[in-house]
């Protein structure tokens, strides 16, 4: 299975760490973010993975050539950056022939089932699948509204009107159809400018596991204290 994993942000918000390490190497206890989702990606059968490089890129290609041992990489280096979506549809030749493909937020700590969400991906039969999440502040996340069957029946990039507290994670599954959603502005983003077409074509996956996204200071700090590691079962917590 091929996955895109989305590392070339700036990571502003947890300067200054930044300043000299690039978001997607941060140390959690102890170990680089990214070596967390490529253990992650080797457990749950993905085996090629295409990474966006921006900033700091040639840190986290020499990272990458010492630590992809059992998976096959492609790297896309992005002189400016094209946004989440932006990234899918200049490597859509990658996933062209795909029946799904991973998208994955390098930013996110988790220990989700990749696995669970592929075969629930399978059953709904759906252009994609989002894994979403409670949260507490919905107004900083985008937010889809899910019915009874699970589907997403409306999606709003951080809402100023309450819609509901499930987030989307930053775990997605696509079929190759979604591309074709992807608007021509760059830079492009899969919360404000895909998925909000996507709604009654898109099932939300619920995520029970550790999930946080590190983007913060405050994030990031905290999961050095509550990070259980990949190698452990499914730790039935969930964080944000």
């Amino acid at each position: 299975m091929k996955a895109f994993l989305l590392a070339g942000g700036h990571g502003t918000r947890l300067k200054p760490l930044t300043d000299s390490v690039p978001k997607c190497l941060l140390p959690i206890r102890g170990i680089p973010l990214l070596q967390i989702w490529l253990d992650l990606c080797r457990r749950h059968g993905i085996n090629e993975i295409l990474i966006n490089l921006h900033s700091h890129g040639q840190t986290v290609r020499r990272f990458i050539e010492e630590n992809k041992s059992g998976l096959r990489v492609h790297l896309s280096e992005e002189e400016n950056l094209l946004g989440s979506a932006g990234t899918l549809h200049a490597n859509r030749d990658w996933v062209k022939e795909e029946k799904f493909f991973g998208v994955f937020y390098a930013d996110v700590l988790t220990t989700a089932d990749l696995g669970s969400m592929l075969s629930f991906h399978c059953r709904s039969e759906q252009m994609a699948t989002i894994g979403v999440y409670e949260v507490p502040d919905p107004a900083r996340c985008g937010i889809a509204l899910v019915d009874e069957g699970g589907i997403v029946r409306n999606f709003v990039e951080k809402p100023c009107v309450f819609l509901g507290n499930l987030a989307f994670s930053g775990l997605m599954l696509a079929s190759p159809a979604l591309l074709d959603e992807i608007p021509e502005q760059r830079p492009a983003d899969l919360g404000f400018h895909v998925l909000p077409r996507l709604v009654d074509r898109m099932a939300a996956y619920r995520i029970a596991d550790y999930l946080v996204d590190i983007g913060t200071l405050e994030n990031y700090r905290a999961v050095q204290l509550t990070w259980p590691g990949v190698s452990r079962a499914q730790s039935g917590n969930q964080h944000d």
